[in-house]
């Protein structure tokens, strides 16, 4: 038996004008796109932003239902709409941001583990890391590749 330490490397930015114009861009994109929102059930207003290797930004936010689980996260609404409507060109980098009431929370909205391993499946088809950018106006984290978010990426579908 060994004990292994795992270390993850990120960017802490402390405002929007400390990161280059590129992720600027894409993070300003996912807070338009938070006004799309629909959250009647939760009031937590989340919009994400995805930048593909020819530059073209899609932007999604998360859809509620009554009917719950019908719903789909702001981050997956990007990613496949992306998807569908560029197949296969890369995704570069991911921006999300959420608040309650479309406010933007100070600390950075985090994905949750379906929308990571989503993120970790088009990292995978675009053949390149996808940075994942995390929102919040007193600070905000830059992951290079999904990797840092999901460390044990579920891929047993690649030992085919």
């Amino acid at each position: 038996m060994k004990n292994v330490t795992l270390n993850i490397d990120f960017t802490e930015y402390s405002s929007l004008e400390e990161m280059d114009s590129q992720d600027q861009e894409v993070v300003k994109a996912a807070i338009e796109a938070q006004k799309g929102s629909y959250a009647p059930y939760s009031t937590f207003n989340v919009g994400a932003a995805v930048r593909l290797e020819d530059g073209t930004i899609v932007k999604g936010a998360n859809q509620e239902n009554a009917a719950y689980p019908s719903g789909l996260c702001a981050e997956r609404t990007a990613m496949f709409a992306a998807g569908a409507t560029y197949p296969g060109v890369p995704m570069t980098t991911l921006a999300i941001v959420g608040g309650f009431d479309f406010s933007l929370a100070e600390t950075p909205c985090t994905p949750c583990g379906g929308c990571r391993q989503v993120m970790a499946e088009y990292q995978t088809a675009g053949k390149r890391p996808l940075s994942v950018i995390m929102y919040g106006t007193k600070k905000t984290w830059k992951f290079g590749k999904v990797d840092d978010i999901l460390p044990f990426i579920f891929d047993s579908f690649n030992e085919k």
